[in-house]
C-alpha cells in the first residue's frame, strides 16, 4: 500500500496576502511582523509579532474547521484548565482569499512530538483533567464530525484500507486482533460530550518542561469521550496511563478498551499519510507499538478474555 502525502494547498498564502487581509480588516496589526511558521494538513500558521498567530485554511475542506472553532473556543476557554488557542479576531474572505481566518494568541513552547514532557506523571495528571473539564456535555447544535466521536465500529473500512501500511504480517494480524476486540466493547451509552477530535502530540505544547496548551481544535466535535482518551498511547509511557485515567476520573473499561482502539485507528492513519511528514510517521509507529504491547502496563489484551460489559 502507498504512503500518501499531505494534502496540496488549494490557494496560495504569503506574507503580502495577510497584510493585505490585516490592513483591510485589523489595520491596528497590519504593522506587525509576518512570518510563516507552518504548512499543515488543514491551515497556514503565520507568526504575527510578538503576541499571535494568523491562521488561514490552505483548502476548502478545512475552511468550515475554522468556522467551528470561531464560534465554540471562546466559549469552552473559559473553563478549561490548560491554555488554548481560542480566536481573539476573526477575518473575512478578501483580496481573492475565499475563507473566513483567524488571528489567535501566541503560545511558547514546543510540541510534545518533539520535545516530550519532562515529567510524564504530570503531564499525565494534567492532560486527565484538561479532558476532564473539556467532556462536557455537548449541546445539540454542536458540530458534528464524519469520522471522530462516532461507534469505534463506524472506522472498519477506513482501518482495513490503511491496514497493508503494516509491512510485517504478524504486526498485521496483531493490529487486526485488538480491532476486533475494541469494537466488541460495549458502546458510548452516555450523552455526546464535547470532543478535540484530534489530540496527539503534535497538538500538544510543552513549555519549560510541563505540558502547557493544547493546540488546534478544528475537529472539534461531539460524541464518544474515547476518542480523545486515545492520546494516552500517543503520549504517555505505559505506567503513566493509569495517572491519566485516575485523573480523567471516568473511563469504564469499555470505554479505555475503545480509547486503545481508537489509538489504533489513529496511528494507522498517521502512517499512511506519512509520505512526506518524519513527525507524523515518528508519532504514528510510536503509538503503534504502544497499543500492540500487551507487557507495556495494566492494559488487558486483546486475548485475555471477552470485551468488558461496563
Amino acid at each position: 500500500m502507498s504512503v500518501h502525502r499531505v494534502p496540496a494547498a488549494e490557494v496560495s498564502v504569503s506574507p503580502r496576502l495577510v497584510r493585505e487581509l490585516l490592513t483591510d480588516q485589523h489595520p491596528d496589526l497590519a504593522g506587525l511582523d509576518i512570518v510563516v511558521l507552518a504548512n499543515g494538513w488543514d491551515n497556514v500558521v503565520c507568526r504575527l509579532g510578538r503576541d499571535h498567530l494568523v491562521r488561514l485554511p490552505r483548502r476548502a475542506a478545512s475552511a468550515v474547521l475554522v468556522v467551528n472553532e470561531q464560534r465554540w473556543l471562546p466559549e469552552l476557554a473559559a473553563h478549561l484548565p490548560l491554555p488554548v488557542p481560542a480566536p481573539v479576531r476573526v477575518g473575512r474572505p478578501g483580496r481573492g482569499y475565499p475563507w473566513s481566518w483567524s488571528v489567535v494568541p501566541f503560545l511558547p513552547g514546543e510540541i510534545a512530538a518533539r520535545t516530550p514532557p519532562a515529567d510524564p506523571g504530570a503531564a499525565a495528571r494534567a492532560l486527565g483533567e484538561f479532558l476532564a473539564e473539556l467532556h462536557r456535555p455537548a449541546p445539540s447544535d454542536a458540530p458534528g464530525h464524519p469520522a471522530r466521536g462516532i461507534p469505534l465500529a463506524g472506522r472498519t473500512a477506513r482501518l482495513m484500507a490503511q491496514l497493508p501500511t503494516l509491512a510485517d504480517p504478524v504486526e498485521r494480524a496483531a493490529a487486526l486482533r485488538l480491532w476486533e476486540y475494541a469494537t466488541a466493547a460495549p458502546a458510548w451509552a452516555g450523552p455526546p460530550g464535547w470532543l478535540h477530535g484530534d489530540l496527539h502530540p503534535a497538538n500538544l505544547l510543552v513549555d519549560q518542561g510541563r505540558l502547557s496548551a493544547v493546540l488546534d481544535f478544528g475537529d472539534l466535535t461531539a460524541g464518544d469521550p474515547a476518542t480523545d482518551l486515545a492520546v494516552a498511547w500517543m503520549l504517555l509511557p505505559a505506567p503513566y496511563r493509569a495517572e491519566f485515567r485516575d485523573a480523567y476520573g471516568r473511563a469504564d473499561d469499555a470505554t479505555w478498551v475503545r480509547a486503545r482502539g481508537w489509538a489504533l485507528a489513529l496511528a494507522l492513519v498517521f502512517l499512511a499519510h506519512s509520505a512526506d511528514s518524519p513527525l507524523m510517521a515518528r508519532i504514528g509507529r510510536r503509538t503503534m507499538d504502544a497499543v500492540l504491547d500487551r507487557d507495556a502496563g495494566s492494559d488487558e489484551g486483546p486475548n485475555e478474555g471477552p470485551a468488558p460489559t461496563g
